[in-house]
C-alpha cells in the first residue's frame, strides 16, 4: 500500500487532541498565523474582515462538522466562518437526518429564511437551538454583503429522498402508519439494561428501504404523567388546543423533557417577584439554583408551583415532540414487507424521578400488537455497503450498533456476496446481553460472518471494551484494510467511537510502520474514500 505522508508544517496541537486530521490543520493554521504575527506593526484583523477572508475561501470543508465534539468546540472550528457555516457547526450530530434535512442543508435553510424551526436539532437539544436563535439575531440585525447574496441564493436542492416535501413516508413532515407487529426483549433477565427486539409490517404502508437507513418513530408520551401536568396548571383535560383537546395535544404533539426556554418566559410573566426573576434566568440559560439539568416540564411546574396559564398559551410554549431515529436491522430482501429494530428502553432520572425515554419506552412497553404506528424512512447519509460485493467489511457496534450490521450480513446472504464480513460486538456480560447470539454464532458457523470478536465489559475484574479487541487483533485488522476492507462504526459518539478511532489509528501506526501523523493521515484518508464510515448518536 502506499505510504501517505504530509507535507511539513507546525504543529501546535498535539496527535493526542480529540481532534480529526483536518480539525487539527485547520487549528494549526490558525493559531499558527497568531504567533506569526511580530511586533513590527502587524494588525490583526477584525471579526469582519477575517469572516469575509474566511467566506472567500470557503471551499466546502466543514472541520466542526464532528459528533464527537461538544457545542463549543465546534463553533470554535468554525470562527471566522460565514454565518450560514456557523450555524451549520451548532447542529450537534452528523447528518442523522432527524431534523428532515442533513446539516448544512438545515443551517442554509435557515440562513434563507425559507425554514423558520431552531428546534429541529434533537441531539443538539435546548444548547443548539439556543445557539441557533442567537445565530439567528446576528442573521437579522447585520448580514454581511456575502451572506445577503448566498442568502438570497438559497439552500442548494436536494434528492427527493431527503427532502422534507418528499414522497409519502419519506420524510418527518409526511409519516405513514405501519402495523406493529411483535417485540422480544433481548438481553436476559439478569441484565442491567433492557433492549428489544420490534418487528413492524410495511406491507400496506407503501414505503421501501435499503440497508443503512434508519427509522423515524413519532410516539406518544405517557398518559400519566399528562394528567399530573393537566393537574398542575389547574386546566380541563377537554380544553380545546388547536382542534383537539389539551390532553391529546399533550400526548401526541408537545415534548415534555425538558423544559424549553419559552416555558419558563411564559412562567416569567404569571409570577413576580423573586419567581419572576428565577424565571427570566432560566429562559435565558443561567442556572442559580444549579438544577436546570433536571427539570422537564412537569418539574418546572412543580419548581414554580401556582402558574396557571391558559391551556394554548401553556401548548405554545412547548416544543414539538421529535420522532425518534433508529437504525433499520433487517435487509428487506431477507423478510420483504417488514422491518426490524433494535431498541433501548432507556431510561433517565429528572431531579428524583426516573423519566423513560418516550419513543423506546413507548415500542418497548406501552404500544399492542396490530396498532398503526406513525414512521418515515429516513435515508442513509452513506452508511451504506460497498458497492463491490467483494470488498471486505469490518463492523463495529457495541450494544444497538449492531443493528445496522444485522441488516448488511441479512444483505450480503440474500445477494450472494463474496466478499469477507468481520463483527466487533461488545456489551457488559456474555451470559445476558448477547443480543443475536444464535443468529450471528450461526452465520458464523456457515461462513457467512468470517470473524466474530466479542468483548464483554463486566465479566472480568477489568473493564473490556471493543477498541481493546481491536487493539488485540491489530496485525489482521490492518491486514484487511491493507486489503481494500471498509469499516463501520455504530454507535456512542461520546466516548466508544473516538476510542475506537484512537485504535484505529494506534494499529495503524503499529503495523503498518508509520508515525502517527502519518497514522492520523491514512484514517483521514479512508474516511474521504468513503472506506471508513460512521453512524454514531
Amino acid at each position: 500500500m502506499t505510504k501517505i505522508t504530509q507535507p511539513q508544517r507546525l504543529d501546535l496541537i498535539p496527535p493526542s487532541a480529540p481532534f480529526s486530521e483536518e480539525q487539527r490543520a485547520w487549528l494549526n493554521g490558525f493559531f499558527a498565523g497568531l504567533m506569526s504575527m511580530d511586533d513590527a506593526g502587524v494588525v490583526a484583523l477584525s471579526p469582519a474582515e477575517n469572516a469575509a477572508i474566511a467566506g472567500d475561501a470557503d471551499d466546502g470543508a466543514a472541520p466542526w462538522h464532528d459528533p464527537t465534539l461538544q457545542l463549543q468546540d465546534r463553533m470554535t472550528l468554525a470562527q471566522g466562518r460565514p454565518l450560514r457555516r456557523r450555524m451549520m457547526a451548532a447542529m450537534a450530530q452528523q447528518d442523522c437526518g432527524q431534523c428532515g434535512y442533513d446539516c448544512q442543508n438545515y443551517a442554509e435553510a435557515l440562513f434563507a429564511g425559507k425554514e423558520e424551526r431552531l428546534n429541529l436539532c434533537a441531539p443538539g437539544g435546548k444548547d443548539t437551538a439556543r445557539m441557533l436563535k442567537t445565530l439567528a439575531q446576528e442573521r437579522d440585525a447585520a448580514p454581511s454583503a456575502e451572506d445577503a447574496s448566498l442568502k438570497s441564493r438559497g439552500p442548494e436542492p436536494k434528492s427527493d429522498r431527503a427532502h422534507p416535501a418528499s414522497a409519502p413516508g419519506h420524510s418527518r413532515d409526511n409519516p405513514v402508519e405501519a402495523i406493529f407487529l411483535s417485540r422480544r426483549r433481548l438481553n436476559k433477565p439478569a441484565s442491567e439494561k433492557e433492549t428489544w427486539h420490534i418487528e413492524l409490517d410495511l406491507s400496506k404502508s407503501g414505503i421501501d428501504y435499503s440497508v443503512g437507513d434508519s427509522l423515524g418513530v413519532f410516539a406518544q408520551n405517557d398518559l400519566g404523567l399528562v394528567d399530573q401536568i393537566i393537574a398542575m396548571i389547574g386546566a380541563s383535560p377537554l380544553a380545546p388546543v388547536k382542534g383537539k383537546s389539551l390532553r391529546e395535544a399533550l400526548r401526541d404533539d408537545c415534548a415534555l423533557s425538558p423544559a424549553p426556554d419559552r416555558l419558563f418566559e411564559l412562567i416569567s410573566f404569571l409570577t413576580g417577584g423573586e419567581m419572576r426573576a428565577k424565571a427570566r434566568a432560566l429562559a435565558q440559560g443561567e442556572d442559580s439554583d444549579n438544577d436546570a439539568a433536571d427539570l422537564d416540564v412537569l418539574a418546572a411546574l412543580m419548581k414554580f408551583p401556582g402558574v396557571r396559564p391558559h391551556a394554548e398559551a401553556f401548548v405554545e410554549a412547548l416544543e414539538p415532540l421529535q420522532p425518534r431515529l433508529y437504525s433499520i436491522s433487517s435487509s428487506p430482501k431477507a423478510a420483504p414487507g417488514r422491518l426490524s429494530l433494535t431498541v433501548d428502553a432507556v431510561r433517565y432520572r429528572i431531579g428524583k424521578r426516573l423519566r423513560n425515554g418516550v419513543a423506546s419506552t413507548f415500542l418497548a412497553e406501552r404500544i399492542e400488537s396490530n396498532a398503526p404506528l406513525k414512521v418515515y424512512v429516513q435515508a442513509s447519509h452513506g452508511f451504506s455497503l460497498p458497492s463491490d460485493p467483494n470488498a471486505p467489511i469490518i463492523m463495529i457496534g457495541p450494544g444497538t450498533g449492531v443493528a445496522p450490521f444485522r441488516a448488511f450480513l441479512q444483505e450480503r446472504q440474500a445477494i450472494g456476496a463474496r466478499g469477507r464480513n468481520w463483527l466487533f460486538f461488545g456489551h457488559q456480560r456474555s451470559d445476558c446481553d448477547f443480543f443475536y447470539a444464535d443468529e450471528l454464532n450461526a452465520m458464523k458457523s456457515s461462513g457467512l460472518l468470517t470473524r466474530l470478536s466479542l468483548a464483554w465489559s463486566r465479566d472480568g475484574s477489568e473493564k473490556f471494551y471493543v477498541q481493546d479487541r481491536m487493539r488485540e487483533v491489530g496485525r489482521d485488522l490492518f491486514a484487511w484494510l491493507a486489503d481494500g476492507g471498509h469499516i463501520y462504526v455504530c454507535g456512542d459518539a461520546k466516548r466508544m467511537a473516538k476510542d475506537v478511532e484512537r485504535a484505529l489509528v494506534d494499529i495503524v501506526a503499529q503495523y503498518g510502520a508509520r508515525a502517527t501523523d502519518e497514522a492520523v493521515a491514512f484514517v483521514a484518508e479512508l474516511k474521504k474514500s468513503g472506506r471508513y464510515r460512521q453512524d454514531v448518536y
